[in-house]
């Protein structure tokens, strides 16, 4: 079988923005206080219809 060659490409090296200024900031703890209360949440509807 004859070789492919296949050119070099970018191979996952395209750059980004460095830092996306964004207009929410959340820290680490207050995303996992939401996770935690939308889990709450659910519980206690399901707790409360009976689902």
């Amino acid at each position: 079988m004859a070789e492919t060659n296949i050119g070099a490409g970018f191979g996952g090296l395209t750059r980004y923005k460095e830092e996306y200024n964004s207009k929410f900031k959340f820290g680490p703890g207050a995303v996992v206080g939401m996770i935690i209360a939308v889990i709450v949440f659910v519980v206690g509807l399901r707790m409360y219809y009976g689902v």
